[in-house]
């Protein structure tokens, strides 16, 4: 009798404490109803109430955790295109050159091309109006040049030194962004693979890109995911899914409201048994660091370079009624030994931001001794037994400190104040033609074609128009990055953005670092049992 009296006690109670934490839900969602209804029925002057409301729901979301975020309903659709993996355009990429749409190179098989719109043309018109001047920005350029699939623009080109017009007109269609925008042989033996994000394609890029690379003998991989910010965590998943056998945990999640989810390969990948260095650094996030966490606690490769950014929370979309989206943090993920590499946040969003350049301040960018674990972070991965922690990134087996050998001020204003960019622009427009008949082949001039005194000579000429104070001993010891950046440019111009990573991986010291271990079985199996 006392033990059912316990229990209904104990039911008693549960529905009491259910009731109560009803009421006060209740009670939290009226609160913020009614403080609106005042406002706007009763508040002294007139309120935007649906820029208030938008600002209200920005300030919950920034008290919570650095990552969970609203995007207003204009800037959905932007916000997803890249992890989507596509777009609906004419199909060019172009650059603004003196408040003109330089076309740098029109997308194969896209609306552009298959009209004949060609590199180096011109927009000088869109439907008629004047497409030049003060008002020429990115945002103009979007706005005119994107649209639904099916619709048509008129575009008036001018094209060399002809003054006169060609108008083609462009019917709009799907246009894929890729992810992997360069995939290249470092040697005989070692491929490379160079991912920008986690989208929705990336997975059947990757296995394209290693399928090519197989065919030209590739053995081994560097798998770069340097700056790689992150991106889906399907895809992280079917990443980690490419190198790991089967029935292997790459991720697992879990959050007070959202259950654990473990992530385990549902076969055997397509590169599971070659030699594989991934490289990462500060810029390296989220999906970047699921799959290179995986790695690591599997003793599957080799990661160089410096710690990871350290973001270890998953975000999960919901879609509002006015077509705005939150993404609301659910959850952390955790690598398959059970690491957190999600850093603190306790001090605020803000203070949480400028972690990057507190490392700086520490010296983390160029000592590792700098970095200090605890060891209540400590852990152990599941083949070889060797240290790695949690707690505030990946840090990678080799480190690489920031290479600063060629940095000077005037290497900085040239980046800052786009004289690359311009130069390398006109010295294409003026040369294409003598390039591709001199270098038919990329091959040809990534051996051959030399940045010469008399192209520094114009370069110079560009960069004091601009405002840059030229000093020559700067330039001295920055030369060989200032022309091999050069040189790169010109590559992207002529042909595309995978040949500026072919031009400079040459002088990559993580790409060269990489590529010492792929080549040393000892030096690479004695790394994966520290």
């Amino acid at each position: 009798m006392k033990r059912l009296v316990l229990v209904i006690l104990l039911s008693i109670s549960a529905i009491a404490f259910a009731q109560n934490k009803n009421v006060k839900q209740a009670e939290t969602s009226q609160k913020l109803a009614t403080t609106m209804y005042l406002i706007e029925n009763f508040y002294v002057d007139t309120v935007d109430m649906p820029k208030l409301t938008e600002e209200a729901v920005i300030a919950m979301l920034k008290s919570l955790d650095p990552h969970s975020a609203y995007i207003a309903a204009k800037d959905v659709q932007k916000a997803n295109e890249e992890l989507e993996g596509s777009f609906e355009g004419i199909g060019v990429t172009y650059q603004i050159l003196r408040d003109t749409i330089l076309v740098v190179s029109a997308v194969p098989g896209g609306p552009s091309e298959k009209v004949g719109i060609m590199a180096g043309d011109r927009i000088v018109t869109i439907d008629g109006e004047d497409a030049f001047g003060k008002k020429i920005n990115t945002e103009y350029v979007t706005s005119h040049l994107r649209g639904k699939k099916g619709s048509k623009v008129v575009l008036g080109i001018q094209r060399g030194d002809d003054a006169e017009l060609i108008e083609f007109e462009v019917v709009r269609d799907k246009i894929p962004l890729k992810s992997i925008n360069s995939y290249f042989m470092v040697d005989k033996k070692i491929g490379y693979i160079k991912l920008d994000r986690f989208a929705k394609e990336s997975v059947e890029e990757f296995e394209a890109a290693l399928a090519d690379l197989k065919k030209q003998g590739m053995q081994s991989l560097i798998f770069d995911l340097r700056g790689n910010g992150g991106g889906y965590l399907q895809t992280a998943f079917g990443m980690g899914n490419e190198f790991l056998g089967s029935d292997k945990t790459v991720v697992f999640t879990e959050g007070l409201k959202s259950p654990k989810q473990i992530l385990n390969t549902d076969r055997n990948g397509d590169f599971r048994d070659g030699r594989l260095v991934v490289l990462i650094d500060e810029g390296s996030a989220s999906a970047s660091e699921i799959v290179s966490g995986a790695i690591q606690d599997w003793d599957r490769g080799v990661l160089i370079g410096r710690r990871s950014f350290g973001k270890g929370l998953v975000q999960r979309p919901f879609n509002l009624p006015d077509g705005a989206q939150i993404r609301l943090t659910t959850a952390r993920y955790y690598t398959p030994t059970g690491r957190c590499i999600q850093r603190s946040y306790e001090k605020g969003s803000e203070d949480y931001f400028k972690e990057m350049t507190k490392r700086l301040e520490h010296g983390e960018y160029y000592h590792a001794d700098s970095i200090q674990f605890p060891d209540s972070l400590k852990y152990y991965t599941l083949n070889s037994g060797r240290t790695v922690y949690g707690g505030g990134g990946i840090m990678p087996d080799i480190f690489m400190p920031v290479d600063t050998t060629n940095t000077t001020k005037l290497f900085t204003d040239l980046v800052r104040k786009n004289v690359f960019n311009s130069y390398c622009i006109d010295y294409v427009l003026a040369n294409r033609d003598n390039i591709n008949k001199d270098y038919p082949k990329f091959e040809k001039y990534n051996k051959n074609f030399e940045v010469d005194d008399a192209m520094i000579g114009e370069f110079k000429k560009i960069a004091e128009s601009k405002g840059v104070t030229w000093n020559d001993e700067q330039f001295e010891r920055s030369e060989k990055w200032i022309k091999l950046r050069i040189k790169g440019m010109i590559a992207q111009d002529v042909w595309n953005i995978d040949k500026f990573y072919q031009v400079v991986a040459g002088d990559d010291k993580m790409i060269q670092k990489a590529a010492e271990v792929l080549n040393s079985k000892k030096e690479y199996e004695k790394t994966l049992r520290k």
